[in-house]
């Protein structure tokens, strides 16, 4: 156990850092955080009858926790700026619990959707945590910090599909929200021990610090360049993975079972993100870039020639790498954008992260209207385009600027 004076930063990081311990207890919170984001996705099918939600209505209990995750990302992430962290970061820890366990218990459709919304909601946990690890890391190991952490956290996401069914399968759906409860809650006790306090030093109101929010974004040309194109980025991203699972069915004759596992193989292109770090730290962080946009446009083409030849390893490819150039993206945008000012991180990931967050709800859409008016080579077309328009992002508007 911490004592008081261990645990506090005082609106600075602490002079040893952020020690490898606790870079993996934020890496751990994370991925569990934003796991619950994607339970729901997985099991729609099975806890809209189980509730008596109207077929048309189904899609309520995943369009309800991405829009509270939203609100979270509008209104709580910036308070990071102006609120003691480790207080916040308990503070969602718990409202997640709750959501999740309002979740299980739930006997009707409209008590499991007001638990969706909490859960979103609480869910930016995870987007507090990633400043407040960049806050603690030294300069010259920042870039490996939040590797390590994105890398927990982008671990949570893939796993959250294929782990939901393999443990609906065998204990029912609402097993599911229950384990995670169970997860938060022993996350909230290592969290309380282990996370330092930090207090910040902006001075500012809560509605000053939106109103700055809305300020970086407009007078930041970094931040307005590297939130554009991890838009793309994250859209392309999105767009492959509410697709595949449609033409694996379709063409390739998976079960639900065996596009899990499919999901779960392309969880690997989470390794990428430590390395990602590692390379900004190096000063590498525009060739990276733009070998993961070209990584993007690549993983796109050779996903069409996997489909039309019905090449279900070479699609597999496909996806690890497109992951691994989208969390490597994400990683070097982060390491840039968290240099812009220490004092306004939280505000900063506000602004990046509602951007993507837009964007990739924009890419589900797409990828569903594609897949079905065009088949997947529409899917794979429209992909490779965000490719292309990454590319020629990378040599405009990212542009190394003068001093």
């Amino acid at each position: 156990m911490l004592s008081a004076g261990a645990r506090t930063a005082h609106g600075s990081r602490s002079a040893d850092g952020i020690s490898p311990g606790l870079t993996f207890v934020f890496a751990l919170a994370s991925g569990a955080l934003v796991a619950n984001l994607y339970y729901a996705q997985a099991l729609v099918t099975v806890i809209s009858p189980a509730l008596g939600l109207h077929a048309g209505l189904a899609g309520l209990t995943v369009t309800l926790t991405q829009l509270g995750y939203a609100v979270g990302l509008a209104l709580l992430v910036s308070l990071a700026d102006l609120v003691e962290n480790r207080r916040l970061i308990l503070l969602c820890v718990a409202g997640t619990v709750v959501g999740l366990c309002g979740a299980a218990l739930s006997t009707s459709a409209a008590m499991f959707l007001i638990s969706s919304v909490v859960i979103g909601v609480c869910a930016v946990g995870a987007q507090i945590i990633i400043p407040f690890a960049a806050h603690l890391a030294h300069d010259h190991r920042r870039g490996r910090v939040l590797g390590n952490v994105m890398g927990g956290l982008i671990t949570g996401i893939m796993l959250a599909r294929p782990v939901a069914n393999l443990i609906a399968s065998a204990f029912g759906w609402r097993a599911v929200f229950g384990v995670s409860a169970g997860i938060g809650v022993a996350i909230a006790v290592v969290l309380w021990f282990a996370l330092p306090e930090r207090r910040p030093q902006s001075g500012l109101s809560y509605a000053g610090i939106l109103a700055s929010t809305w300020h970086l974004l407009m007078t930041q040309p970094v931040l307005q360049g590297r939130a554009l194109t991890q838009a793309f980025v994250f859209g392309s991203f999105n767009l492959f993975w509410t697709a595949v699972p449609i033409v694996l069915t379709q063409r390739f004759g998976f079960d639900q079972r065996q596009i899990a596992l499919f999901a779960l193989a392309g969880a690997g292109g989470a390794l990428a993100a430590p390395v990602a770090g590692r390379l900004a730290d190096r000063g590498l962080t525009r060739p990276a870039t733009i070998a993961a946009f070209l990584t993007i446009l690549a993983a796109f083409a050779l996903s069409g020639w996997a489909v039309a030849a019905t090449f279900v390893v070479a699609l597999a490819v496909a996806a690890i790498a497109l992951d691994a150039a989208a969390q490597a993206s994400q990683i070097l945008s982060q390491r840039v954008i968290y240099g812009i000012d220490a004092e306004a991180r939280g505000r900063i990931n506000a602004v990046f992260m509602t951007s993507i967050f837009v964007a990739g709800a924009i890419g589900s859409l797409l990828g569903g209207a594609t897949y079905y008016f065009g088949g997947w080579t529409a899917t794979a077309a429209t992909g490779a385009l965000a490719g292309a328009v990454l590319l020629v992002l990378a040599f405009t508007i990212l542009r190394p600027r003068p001093a």
